[in-house]
């Protein structure tokens, strides 16, 4: 559209009563959601918006689609996760949310949304939306989704099917649940510390006496509780401590015919997670977090292996020794590699063999550092995480292979040609970030003297690390 015909839309919006201004608004923004002319519905969404800003301050405006979507999921947010995680009970995928959204919209329970948008007209844009028309809302949406997932409609599976992929359709019966029964989470949420440090018996008393509500109880609604207070704990996997709890023993098969039994399988599927993510960072290069999550690994694989009396030939047994597994087949194969990076950057050469101008790659350095480090971290928890065996031969045969080549390095400085000093001086400088990771800085520091007397001249050896 040129200018012109742009003004004449602009001007016939603004003569346009508020009333109907907001209807054309909100059925434009239903429009793009839908993906239904969404170059002519955005054009005039636009402009519209544009006059309507132009109305008075007290004037109330149409509230965003978008704002409330948001006001209504607001219970779900504690579960939700992004897809490209593998799923357990008590979470809910993030990309769920839209397609259930549209369906409402459309089908589900259009006149709700629209009494609720009605409702946050009335209080403004700043203010909190009405509390009985939010509750009244909700329910319809979950009576809505019970209604839509019960086994006994006739052309039910045809209606899902218009909802959205299977995996969307997975999560509508938690999704109805956590929203029905929103005020009796709610209400486990404020009794629940925000952070526990320590989970003791004082504190599983407490949990589970938040815990025993009928509401909560339920196969459905557990897994979103104890979720919750999962996502309280300072160490997660102390939530199998609530199980035992329950079974008065540690005993697996005890365990296991309660239904508190979720907490174990919760777990499980953490420390699954968390070995891929920490797989993930691993071979991004990415080492800042790996300590931390080599830390949470360790205590979460010995307090299952401590606290509860698991049979190797058990589900749980077999789920535990495969995390494991797991992470000494992740940990391994990059411990491995680190001594080889080690050697191309000390190994010596001879005078002829390196080049004028010849440079070390000082991320190569770096990246070789932090894997030194990462298998400092890793022989910290190697029993726990099955790599002992590798992890104290790796580390060393690291400290004799640096500090060996280190000092060669240094004797190379004090003589050879000329030329192939700027190269060797370079080797020196990554040698004392590698006797820094492997001996401490004190250690570093006589090497980084030794060198600076080389280069002067000075005849002086350092001291061997202890």
């Amino acid at each position: 559209m040129d200018q012109t015909s742009i003004e004449r839309l602009r001007e016939y919006l603004g003569q346009l009563p508020p009333r109907s201004q907001a209807l054309l608004m909100r059925e434009f923004e239903r429009a793009i959601e839908r993906g239904q002319d969404t170059a002519v519905a955005a054009l005039v969404l636009g402009q519209l918006r544009k006059v309507v800003r132009r109305i008075e301050d007290d004037a109330p405006s149409p509230p965003r689609s978008e704002d409330v979507a948001r006001y209504l999921f607001q219970p779900i947010e504690p579960f939700l996760v992004d897809n490209n995680v593998p799923m357990r009970p008590g979470q809910i995928r993030r990309t769920s949310l839209q397609p259930l959204w549209q369906w409402l919209m459309r089908t589900g329970a259009p006149a709700q949304v629209e009494e609720f948008e009605a409702a946050l007209m009335k209080v403004g844009e700043d203010a909190e939306p009405p509390e009985a028309a939010l509750r009244t809302l909700q329910l319809a949406v979950a009576d809505a989704i019970f209604q839509i997932t019960s086994p006994s409609g006739g052309d039910n599976p045809r209606a899902l099917a218009r909802i959205g992929p299977p995996n969307v359709i997975e999560d509508l019966l938690p999704i109805g649940s956590v929203l029905q029964a929103r005020d009796a989470l709610d209400a486990l949420a404020g009794r629940l510390p925000m952070s526990l440090r320590v989970f003791g018996d004082s504190q599983i008393a407490s949990a589970c006496e938040a815990l025993n509500v009928p509401t909560l109880q339920t196969p459905q609604l557990l897994p979103f509780a104890l979720s919750l207070l999962g996502q309280r704990l300072t160490q997660p996997w102390q939530i199998i401590r609530i199980a035992i709890r329950m079974a008065a023993s540690d005993d697996e098969i005890r365990v296991a015919a309660t239904p508190y039994a979720m907490a174990v399988t919760i777990a499980l599927h953490d420390l699954f997670c968390l070995v891929v993510t920490l797989r993930t960072d691993i071979r991004r290069g990415q080492f800042a977090s790996v300590p931390d999550h080599l830390k949470a690994l360790h205590d979460g694989v010995r307090g299952l292996r401590t606290e509860l009396d698991l049979r190797q030939d058990s589900t749980w047994g077999r789920q535990l020794a495969s995390i494991r597994a797991e992470i000494s087949d992740t940990l391994q194969s990059e411990i491995d590699s680190v001594p080889g990076r080690v050697r191309r950057i000390l190994r010596q050469r001879s005078d002829k063999d390196i080049l004028a101008g010849a440079r070390i790659d000082g991320t190569e350095v770096d990246d070789t550092a932090a894997l030194i480090d990462f298998v400092g971290v890793c022989r910290t928890y190697a029993s726990e995480l099955a790599i002992n065996e590798v992890t104290l031969r790796t580390y060393s045969d690291l400290q004799q292979y640096v500090e060996k080549a280190t000092e060669a390095l240094v004797q190379s400085l004090r003589g050879g040609d000329f030329r192939a000093r700027a190269y060797r001086q370079l080797q020196a400088e990554a040698a004392i970030r590698f006797c820094e990771a492997l001996f401490g800085r004190e250690y570093a520091s006589l090497m980084r003297r030794a060198v600076d007397n080389a280069l002067t001249g000075e005849p002086r050896k350092p001291s061997h690390a202890g």
